[in-house]
């Protein structure tokens, strides 16, 4: 036992301060964002907003995320991760506070779509700041290691969050999300000043390409998209599904979703290092991962079995695992011989994009036809990200044949010579 335990905290090991440190602001910033879950509550209880009123405001939500995370990739290109970084957290806290002073409904779509867009500058610079403070061999593990700062962040949000509204209110929520963001600003202030920080990989590029024209980059990216609409479902239609069909209790709903954050905390990082040891490439294991998520959707058809929800969860789980950090960690590559922020900011837009179209997308076509056809359509979706990212190695594998094919008949022409 206390092998496994060292060889765990083994995976763990190289990776710099800068990058636990940044995993940490990660952690604050997302746990305070508490509001979130909450916020279709609050709206219809505390507002008195209609369904309808809520979907709008939702989707004001994710065009926030859209165009945050387009101009957070621009202004990183521009000015640099650090300043993003500190802007995005600190003006953050003080709109998520004034959120709470909005009644009617055109002032809180404004409101939502503002803090959404301020908020999520942040995430293209964070990503281009990991890559700056990871050994090159790190990336993918520095990226899992955010992803675990996020995910404990997201679990410990909702459960500190549902304390604060039957202690303190629903007000309490907005002055606890703005407050977390003010200190996450101030650890970012004082333990990653670019003055102090180290900096293991600084790529600057002479003449930057553009990621609009990374052939390979945008068929990533429409992959990317359908997974995550696919991937998405788990925490929109998914809950519906267990309640209604299978009769699931909300006790036993949370614990089957609570094995998806446990697996991750448990598995992700020693599968990631041992995958990162291997010969596979990273678009071959966005591949496989996509597979396996897929194929959570589709197995839910063939028996009325309980316990294939279990079997699905854990599918989905690894196929997570396995797709989102090594898909981050293809988009750094990618954006080493172009604009690091534009490569960052569009993967941020792509699962935005999944965020604005999954969720609704997902509850209309099971309110539609049933939830049966909304797993085939769903699977259907998965197998179009799957056959994306088969071109996509495809593609890759032929550009690589070819530069070493141009290589070789360069060194047969020094040899001639």
């Amino acid at each position: 036992m206390k092998t496994l335990f060292n060889n765990y905290l083994n995976t763990f090991k190289g990776l710099s301060k800068e990058v636990w440190w940044l995993s940490l602001i990660t952690l604050i910033n997302r746990a305070g964002t508490m509001v979130i879950p909450f916020l279709s509550l609050y709206l219809t209880k505390s507002l008195n907003f209609t369904m309808s009123d809520v979907g709008w405001i939702m989707s004001a939500f994710g065009l926030g995320s859209v165009v945050g995370s387009w101009l957070g990739g621009k202004l990183t290109d521009k000015i640099g991760y650090y300043k993003v970084m500190a802007f995005s957290l600190l003006v953050t806290g003080f709109l998520f506070i004034a959120l709470q002073f909005l009644y009617t409904f055109v002032s809180f779509c404004l409101g939502i779509f503002l803090v959404m867009l301020v908020a999520d500058m942040f995430r293209p610079a964070m990503f281009v700041a990991l890559s700056a403070y990871s050994k090159p061999e790190n990336k993918t593990r520095s990226v899992t290691l955010i992803r675990l700062a996020i995910n404990l962040g997201f679990s410990a949000g909702p459960a500190v969050g549902g304390i604060i509204i039957t202690t303190l209110s629903y007000g309490g929520l907005f002055w606890i999300d703005g407050i977390t963001c003010i200190i996450a600003t101030l650890v970012l202030v004082n333990v990653l000043n670019p003055k102090k920080a180290k900096i293991l990989d600084d790529v600057i590029t002479e003449n930057p390409k553009s990621a609009y024209q990374d052939k390979a980059f945008l068929i990533f990216l429409v992959a990317m998209v359908l997974f995550g609409i696919v991937f998405l479902q788990y925490f929109s239609t998914m809950p519906l599904y267990y309640k209604d069909v299978h009769h699931l209790s909300e006790f036993e709903i949370g614990i089957l979703l609570g094995m998806n954050g446990f697996f991750i905390f448990l598995f992700e990082m020693p599968l990631i290092k041992w995958l990162e040891n291997t010969n596979f490439t990273k678009s071959g294991l966005m591949l496989f991962g996509a597979i396996l998520t897929g194929l959570s959707f589709i197995i839910l058809n063939f028996t009325p079995w309980i316990g294939i929800l279990i079997i699905g969860m854990l599918l989905m789980s690894f196929g997570e695992m396995i797709t989102f950090p090594f898909s981050n960690a293809f988009t750094m590559d990618r954006a080493k011989k172009g604009n690091q922020g534009e490569y960052m900011a569009l993967y941020s837009i792509a699962f935005s994009i999944a965020h604005v179209f999954g969720h609704n997308a997902g509850m209309r076509m099971a309110d539609a036809v049933g939830f049966e056809n909304t797993w085939y359509i769903i699977t259907l979706l998965a197998t179009l990200s799957i056959l994306l990212l088969f071109i996509l190695r495809q593609y890759l594998n032929a550009k690589k044949k070819h530069k070493e094919k141009i290589k070789d008949e360069e060194e047969k022409d020094i040899l001639w010579i």
